[in-house]
């Protein structure tokens, strides 16, 4: 039975460019079509151009109204439906941010170098509240009595308008945030469970492998991509795969910048996710975006961006216009 595709809106970050380069952009990419239109060129230079990712490009997306939230690095943009900027909003602790989800005329926002999740109220055009997820050392009983240093993971709440808040580490390295009802689920690259916060209390939600980006609850299980193994995996709270599929591996002679170390950019790294019905949609470098069936191990469509494999997919949301 024919599926009809949607329209999806979609980030890139274009690694290890230098001052003066395109480090990104915004694509609508019509998956029915079987084409994408770049609609942005992200140029800003006024951004710090160390590391490989770092200050480049835009990421996580989400709609309200008729206006377009993007992130970046360390602020977030407002956009209307031409995809035209009108205002903007940093915080000091927003820096490397990856996903971000509206809920309830809020939007939160992931700060991987802050180990923080920001929330921003739209009404206000204020952030509120922020949310620290760090590996911290503590002292326990071993198994022989004596005490020993272990590792946990600690939880706490700041104010991100205050000058008083967490220092920048990345122990977590957190790049996923999704919100059902009063619970907040969060994950990251350092972590191996989903996490649950509701209120002061955290507590572990489901397992998934070290380095997966887009965690989230999903039909009573959890669905991520896996991005160490490039794959996109459905599983149960206990880490049993459901369904998994392949990133998409573009032919290596097309490549552009193939010879890059694959430190610095990789081909088939996945990242971006969104669904709709019975559709899973991911995005991967070089910039990709590809539907896969719920239920069988088909390739639905898939559209590619770019052959640049520093090119790199972030943001994907369905298209609501």
């Amino acid at each position: 039975m024919k599926v009809s595709l949607p329209k999806v809106l979609v980030t890139s970050v274009v690694r290890s460019t230098k001052k003066g380069e395109s480090h990104g952009g915004v694509y609508i990419v019509d998956l029915e079509a079987g084409r994408s239109e770049q609609v942005l060129d992200w140029n800003n230079a006024n951004i710090c151009w160390e590391g490989r990712g770092g200050d480049r490009g835009l990421r996580g997306i989400v709609f309200h109204g008729d206006d377009i939230y993007i992130a970046a690095s360390d602020e977030l943009f407002v956009l209307d439906r031409g995809l035209k900027v009108k205002r903007s909003f940093p915080n000091r602790y927003l820096r490397e941010c990856h996903e971000i989800f509206l809920s309830d005329g809020r939007i939160y926002l992931t700060s991987t170098q802050y180990d923080s999740i920001l929330e921003f109220d739209i009404a206000s055009g204020r952030y509120t509240r922020g949310h620290v997820i760090e590996w911290i050392g503590r002292i326990v009983k071993g198994p022989d009595g004596h005490p020993r240093k272990a590792k946990a993971v600690a939880y706490r709440i700041f104010d991100p308008e205050s000058s008083v808040g967490p220092i920048q580490e990345d122990t977590t390295h957190l790049n996923s945030v999704w919100v059902e009802g009063r619970t907040m689920y969060v994950c990251g690259v350092d972590l191996e469970r989903v996490l649950a916060i509701e209120g002061p209390v955290m507590r572990p939600y489901g397992v998934v492998p070290f380095w997966t980006h887009n965690a989230r609850p999903f039909r009573g299980g959890l669905l991520y991509n896996s991005t160490e193994k490039d794959m996109v995996c459905w599983t149960d709270l206990e880490g049993k795969v459901l369904r998994q599929w392949p990133v998409v591996r573009q032919p290596e002679d097309k490549l552009e910048h193939g010879d890059i170390p694959k430190d610095y950019a990789r081909a088939s790294f996945a990242r971006g996710l969104c669904t709709t019905g019975d559709l899973v949609i991911v995005g991967s470098s070089p910039s990709t975006v590809t539907a896969y069936r719920l239920d069988s191990d088909e390739i639905v469509a898939s559209v590619n961006l770019s052959m640049d494999v520093r090119n790199c997919v972030h943001g994907l949301s369905l298209w609501p216009w």
